[in-house]
């Protein structure tokens, strides 16, 4: 069953009174549970893709659609259950509130939908990373990696049918990255989440269930790899 669906994607900017085409004309469809990353070097358009497909951006061409529902002409007002329902975001710079604690910022999404149980949730995600010691401490308080998994928890916790990561290891050293990647994925099995992510890594594009390469833009590749 498809979660994502994209048809004629095309972004153009205007910089410095120039039209400047960053997507042009892509189309994909992504399964349930399926582990797609999204590969190119820097300017080919990645994270312009990311931030249409979630809703974040709107296109100057083509549509979206996540759960079979049209997304592309949503107001803000109707696109922020869906961000907060149905999607989770995990960014390279963490995006913590500075201000809440590790707790508090996991909870974050769960008592902006009404969840009574936000605080028990975020507990058993908190254990579940190994951060049960560090719930108390504030972003500034705690490591790169440990900033990542709670960001992880955070877009887990009202369990999205779908995670948009873009370059989720990019800001961590290589062993960092690979335990939050692994951490990632292991979390997307268990609750069954469709995991769309942004990286220009070979190592973690390997990993993959299917790879789409960006190039100018442009849809250059599509490879699927062995489960």
């Amino acid at each position: 069953m498809k979660v994502l669906e994209a048809q004629h994607l095309t972004k153009i900017y205007t910089i410095a009174g120039r039209p400047v085409r960053v997507l042009d004309d892509v189309s994909l469809a992504v399964a349930e549970g399926e582990f797609l990353v999204v590969k190119g070097s820097s300017g080919s358009g990645k994270s312009t893709l990311l931030s249409l497909l979630s809703g974040l951006d709107s296109p100057t061409s083509g549509r979206v659609w996540v759960n079979q529902q049209d997304i592309t002409d949503l107001s803000e007002d109707q696109l922020a259950p869906l961000r907060n329902e149905t999607i989770g975001f995990v960014f390279q710079s963490f995006h913590l509130v500075p201000s809440l604690n590790a707790l508090e910022n996991i909870m974050f999404p769960a008592e902006l939908k009404g969840e009574r149980a936000a605080r028990q949730k975020a507990e058993t995600l908190l254990e579940r990373v190994g951060l049960q010691g560090r719930s108390a401490n504030f972003p500034h308080q705690l490591s790169g990696g440990e900033k990542q998994r709670a960001a992880i928890c955070r877009a887990l916790i009202n369990q999205p049918r779908i995670i948009f990561a873009d370059e989720p290891t990019g800001n961590l050293d290589s062993q960092n990255g690979q335990a939050i990647l692994t951490l990632l994925l292991e979390l997307q099995k268990e609750h069954g989440t469709t995991l769309v992510l942004v990286t220009h890594n070979e190592h973690i594009a390997g990993q993959a269930g299917r790879v789409i390469t960006l190039h100018d833009g442009q849809l250059v590749a599509e490879a699927d790899h062995a489960a």
